[in-house]
This record gives C-alpha cells, structure tokens and sequence, in this order.
C-alpha cells in the first residue's frame, strides 16, 4: 500500500465518524481549497499574459531608478 492510499484509507475512515453536518463542511473546505489552487492558477496565467505588454512600460530609462530598491 503507498503513502497516498494509506492517508487516502485513514481519512475516509475518519470520514465516516462524522455526523452529516460535520461532512458538508468538510466539503466545503475541500472545495474552498480546490478553488483557491483555481485562482492561483488563474491568476498566474494572466500574470504571464500580461508580462511582453508591461515590459514595454517597465523597461524604459526613466524607470531604472526603480530598479536599484
């Protein structure tokens, strides 16, 4: 048995033990943590998007100043 299908086995096992209430909001925090690596991912794609249209803003000589802090 791996690692993941040990921690997978023990959790379910503690899964059962719960009341239903006690179940949906485990859910929801699950969803809640599905939905923040969502964000980050939506997040990082539209920096890199952004990225070649700042750099022409960014990268001039009257902003090297900004470089050094």
């Amino acid at each position: 048995m791996t690692l993941n299908q040990t921690l997978e086995s023990r959790l379910i096992e503690k899964v059962r033990q719960l009341s239903r209430e006690q179940i949906e909001q485990v859910e929801q925090f699950i969803d809640g943590l599905n939905a923040e690596k969502s964000d980050q991912s939506l997040s990082l794609a539209a920096t890199k998007l952004s990225e070649s249209a700042f750099n022409k803003v960014w990268d001039n000589p009257e902003d090297d100043i900004y470089d050094e802090l």
